[in-house]
């Protein structure tokens, strides 16, 4: 307990840190020179350094996950089995019944009549009401109908 104890005194004097103080603590944790900063950026920057020495980091397949959830990776475009990353941007259009199906690729997803979700295959199942390969129900593999 005392550690957690130490941790929270050393986060809350952060906050009564000026910013030449919060990049000499930048330096003196890190090792590195940080040349700009905002003071704000700083302190989180410094305490997420101290909670990481102090508790330790997780796990990677954690931080892959909330990179993930988070937006911040390329793991978080859109994919195709085999086929790798889509880029936002690109339309798929099917025509099913007489109507036009028409699926915009966005970094969060497959947008469809204005709900984003996470596969092709969820959007064909939604407008044919049965399973489908959303790769084939929009002719991208060989065997599209």
């Amino acid at each position: 307990m005392a550690r957690a104890d130490e941790l929270d005194a050393e986060l809350q004097t952060l906050a009564t840190l000026s910013p030449a103080q919060l990049r000499q603590s930048w330096s003196d944790t890190t090792g590195v020179n940080l040349p700009h900063a905002s003071p704000s950026l700083l302190r989180h920057l410094i305490a997420h350094q101290l909670q990481e020495k102090t508790l330790g980091k997780l796990p990677t397949y954690i931080e892959r996950e909330l990179d993930k959830f988070c937006g911040n990776s390329d793991a978080t475009a859109p994919t195709l089995p085999r086929r790798g990353p889509v880029l936002p941007g690109t339309r798929f259009v099917r025509e099913w019944n007489g109507k036009t199906i028409a699926v915009q690729v966005t970094e969060k997803g497959f947008e469809w009549n204005n709900e984003t979700y996470r596969s092709l295959s969820e959007i064909a199942c939604k407008v044919t009401g049965a399973h489908w390969s959303g790769p084939r129900f929009f002719g991208l593999n060989a065997k599209a109908t």
